[in-house]
């Protein structure tokens, strides 16, 4: 038999396949053969007559099964043999099981324009949430793109379709991604049934989106690929010791590094550049609409020219003042209990906003959509002079603009002439002293006529005294209270106290 197999195959690790025995033997008995010697026997072994059994056990198991568990099983029907022939004889079977059952896989050679595959991926965690990796791949060009998204819902994946269409320039005449619930909503006799929101997406567009076989690295292992290279190149971990992301934003960003990089390298297998090939497949594609697909997005809303909000069930939801005059869609993500809203651009729909679901007269608000805005809070009034005698009054400094406030508040009467005299007094004085003596008086309101002279006069009293310090000190001493309770005689021969006394 092993030399019939090594006539039949002309390999020695093929025949030792098919017979069940090492090359090694396969190669002594075809020396022995050419040297004319008689082919040497096989010795019987300990486990052939167990074999029946492992083969048995291999077939139920599909080839599962461990050579420690069956060498127990054995051990029960009176094997008497080591474990490491056990372990030989299960490996032989084994082969033998895979050569029979082992699915062989034909390489996918698609054409220019024809396939597009797209797959997802967990991104980066961002403010709590897990960010999606929407992954396309240009089966033939190998061009491959990479969009965020917030969630795995069907407007999300729309929408980021509509943009990986609108990246390579058109749309293919098939999509072929997994059984998703946004493509398929369910299976009868194993026919997939479309989701009609996906089957109104594809006619949009002129494309078929289709589900591929479970498994099936043939058809869907490049995109797979991808997905996997995406993640190591963009989500953080231990290994390739990326920073943490911000924002939204910055993964974004990042995505488009990845593609720009990768896209710009040239492929193990074509020996190009998938920027260069995506050029020559374009011109295959099918030409998009100008509009992107917007029916999954939401109910239309008109944001007012003056006020970056829009309604929504009866709420009011800002949105980035740049959309100001322009249309969004919003609609309710009931899983998350969020309102999302979309908008176009260049790239197509994209997500600008997401709010928790609110309640009537309590907008939801986002402060960075109202970039340089300042709060107006009753009572905290904006200074802007109007005339020649507020311009040179405020020029003093900020203890002018203090007193200006103060003194209103209060309601001082002829401010003007007490603000055009603290302007006198700057020419007199230095700026300097003047807003210092304006801020004291707002301070401790001080606003009558003459208070500004008196506290420049307190001023400039204080620089003029002597100071103390550790040296010297203003203090009276405690020397004179030495003498206290001690009776001391004068020259007339009188105490001190009768002395006073005459």
């Amino acid at each position: 038999d092993i030399l019939n197999a090594y006539d039949l195959t002309g390999s020695y690790r093929a025949a030792a396949q098919l017979c069940g025995c090492s090359h090694h033997t396969v190669k002594r008995a075809v020396d022995d053969r050419a040297a004319g010697l008689a082919p040497a026997v096989r010795r019987a072994r300990s486990i052939d007559n167990f074999l029946p059994h492992i083969e048995q056990w291999v077939q139920d198991t599909k080839g599962k099964i461990r050579a420690d568990k069956a060498h127990e099983k054995l051990v029960a029907l009176g094997y008497s043999g080591t474990e490491r022939t056990t372990r030989r004889a299960v490996a032989e079977v084994k082969d033998q099981w895979r050569l029979g059952n082992t699915r062989v896989h034909r390489p996918w050679i698609t054409e220019p324009g024809l396939w597009l595959q797209y797959d997802f991926g967990d991104g980066p965690v961002v403010d709590g949430r897990k960010v999606v990796l929407l992954v396309a791949w240009l089966a033939w060009c190998r061009y491959r793109v990479v969009i965020a998204l917030r969630d795995r819902t069907a407007p999300s994946v729309f929408a980021g379709l509509d943009r990986t269409f609108r990246i390579i320039g058109g749309a293919p005449t098939y999509v072929l991604t997994d059984n998703e619930k946004t493509v398929t909503t369910g299976h009868i006799a194993g026919v997939p049934v479309r989701n009609r929101d996906a089957v109104s997406f594809s006619r949009y567009y002129g494309t078929t989106v289709l589900t591929c076989e479970p498994a099936d690295p043939a058809t869907k292992g490049g995109v797979e690929n991808a997905v996997k290279l995406a993640k190591a190149d963009i989500v953080p971990t231990d290994t390739n010791l990326l920073d943490t992301y911000e924002s939204f934003t910055d993964v974004v960003a990042a995505c488009e590094q990845f593609m720009v990089e990768v896209n710009d390298r040239e492929h193990r297998t074509t020996g190009r550049r998938p920027i260069e090939m995506l050029a020559e497949e374009r011109t295959r594609l099918h030409p998009i609409p100008d509009l992107p697909h917007t029916t999954g997005l939401g109910v239309t809303r008109q944001v007012p020219k003056n006020t970056p909000m829009v309604s929504f069930d009866h709420c009011q939801y800002s949105v980035p003042a740049t959309l100001l005059g322009q249309s969004v869609w919003v609609r309710h993500h009931p899983a998350t209990d969020e309102v999302i809203v979309c908008a176009l651009d260049d790239g197509g729909p994209a997500e600008v906003a997401r709010h928790r679901r609110t309640t009537r007269g309590t907008p939801a608000i986002d402060d960075a959509h109202f970039p340089d805005h300042e709060p107006k809070i009753p009572g905290d009034y904006r200074i802007r002079s109007r005339n020649a005698d507020d311009h040179a009054f405020l020029a003093i400094g900020e203890g002018a603009g203090l007193w200006l406030k103060e003194a209103a508040a209060v309601g001082t009467e002829r401010m003007r002439e007490k603000m055009r005299h603290a302007v006198s007094l700057a020419a007199l004085h230095t700026t300097s002293d003047v807003d210092w003596a304006l801020g004291h008086a707002a301070v401790h309101g001080r606003f009558a006529t003459g208070d500004l002279d008196s506290i420049l006069a307190a001023k400039d009293l204080d620089q003029t005294r002597h100071q103390a310090s550790e040296t010297t000190s203003l203090a009276q001493g405690t020397k004179g209270w030495n003498m206290l309770g001690t009776n001391t005689t004068n020259s007339n021969g009188l105490a001190d106290d009768e002395e006073q006394t005459r």
